[in-house]
């Protein structure tokens, strides 16, 4: 087959739509949070542990910044992956798959999880 059609293989110079922009960063707060659950295991753990466990966790948590930069990210991949989540699960059900509902939602998505991350850093920090 000779197809004409012209191959881009430089992703780089690819602009992608809002929506593609929030499905592929869904994908990736997905694999953030999977590693996150590392540190989130760690600390359920060892808080549980002892008292002396929950002092540490609760003092990390309270005065380390890479712990609190931790929390607040894992926070932040979560609400953004709650919010996509609910965006592709009105996409399962037939509501707003048409090109305009599905920036609209995009940018919606984007708007609440702004918000939800501006919240979970107010918390941490």
């Amino acid at each position: 087959m000779n197809s004409k059609r012209p191959v881009n293989l430089d992703l780089s110079t690819i602009k992608f739509p809002l929506p593609a922009l929030t499905s592929i960063t869904h994908r990736i707060t997905g694999i953030l949070l999977f590693i996150g659950l590392i540190f989130a295991l760690w600390a359920l753990d060892t808080s549980l542990s002892s008292p002396q466990g929950f002092e540490a966790v609760s003092d990390a948590i309270a005065h380390n910044f890479l712990a609190k930069l931790i929390a607040w990210g894992l926070l932040s991949a979560l609400a953004f992956h709650f919010v996509a989540g609910i965006k592709h699960l009105l996409m399962d059900v037939d509501i707003g798959v048409t090109l305009e509902g599905g920036i609209k939602k995009a940018q919606i998505t984007v708007v609440i999880s702004a918000v939800l991350v501006i919240l979970a850093g107010v918390w941490v920090w």
